[in-house]
């Protein structure tokens, strides 16, 4: 029982179904048996097969007619897509971990809201956006401390790491992060940005946060930059390239805080830090859920 892992899939061949895996690869408690994509000839599905996957290419049909392969199932494609798939997974009794926008399940940022007793619970996790990932954690840090009146929140990445399936869900992006700095980070209103930036060499992804306190904030530096500083240290423990650009800017009730993320390089180049910090939080998230999944089996 000590050495036994509980078997995932990856639906989404592209690139954050292929990082995905990378990363599933390496990990001690989760085994990653198969990425499923819709075409025969994805790069995603022939590198699957060179690390021993099973590699599917007719889409959720191939994993309704193997339904072995998974107790956890990671959803890589696109917000329309899970909406579909959503539904097809609850039927199988799977477990869902949705890294696009869709948002059919409660959003969940592992520093701030992941609690394993409640995982057992949930049969579709959201994953917000990458940019949610980036800035949701700095909101809930200042609400900590300050109520949060208004909180707005401007990603930019390098255009060469926003693949199709990114550029496809820009609006659900703004949407469903703007909810999630609600409902996760604590913020009374909100607004989400993201900027797809065309620079050659890339840039790292860069998150720049504004936040409007009910109460002066310049009254409790102390106490906010504390919570920042510990909120940074949580994220570093699953993104360990998530860190502030510059220190946070407080005057009165106004906050201004920049973080920038640099990838792993598992998959894409370093500079696709808005890939690496969703995977790297949903590959969290599924150890978590995997972790408890095992222990319902001990008691059973």
């Amino acid at each position: 029982m000590a050495n036994e892992k509980i078997k995932c899939a990856i639906i989404g061949s592209g690139n954050i179904g292929t990082d995905l895996m990378i990363k599933l690869l390496r990990s001690d408690i989760l085994e990653v048996t198969a990425l499923i994509g819709i075409d025969p000839e994805s790069k995603g599905l022939k590198r699957a097969e060179e690390n021993g996957l099973t590699a599917i290419s007719n889409g959720i049909d191939g994993l309704i007619e193997r339904p072995e392969l998974a107790d956890i199932v990671y959803e890589a494609t696109s917000a329309k897509a899970h909406l579909h798939n959503a539904k097809v997974l609850k039927k199988l009794g799977k477990k869902a971990i949705d890294l696009t926008p869709a948002a059919v399940g409660p959003f969940l940022v592992p520093s701030v809201n992941l609690k394993e007793d409640e995982i057992p619970k949930l049969d579709n996790v959201n994953m917000v956006t990458c940019g949610g990932q980036a800035t949701i954690p700095m909101v809930k840090a200042v609400s900590n401390v300050l109520e949060v009146d208004y909180a707005e929140i401007v990603a930019s990445i390098s255009s060469k790491s926003a693949g199709p399936g990114t550029r496809q869900n820009i609006d659900e992006f703004t949407m469903t992060t703007a909810n999630a700095l609600k409902e996760v980070g604590g913020a009374k209103e909100s607004k989400a940005i993201i900027t797809l930036n065309p620079a050659d060499p890339p840039i790292l992804m860069r998150n720049t946060i504004h936040i409007q306190t009910a109460g002066d904030a310049e009254m409790k530096r102390e106490e906010i930059q504390k919570s920042l500083d510990q909120m940074q240290a949580s994220v570093q423990a699953y993104v360990s390239g998530y860190r502030f650009k510059a220190d946070p800017v407080i005057k009165g009730k106004i906050i201004t805080i920049s973080v920038e993320v640099e990838g792993n390089g598992d998959f894409l180049p370093e500079y696709a830090g808005n890939l690496d910090i969703i995977t790297s939080a949903a590959v969290k998230t599924g150890e978590v859920m995997a972790e408890s999944i095992l222990k319902e089996r001990v008691t059973e």
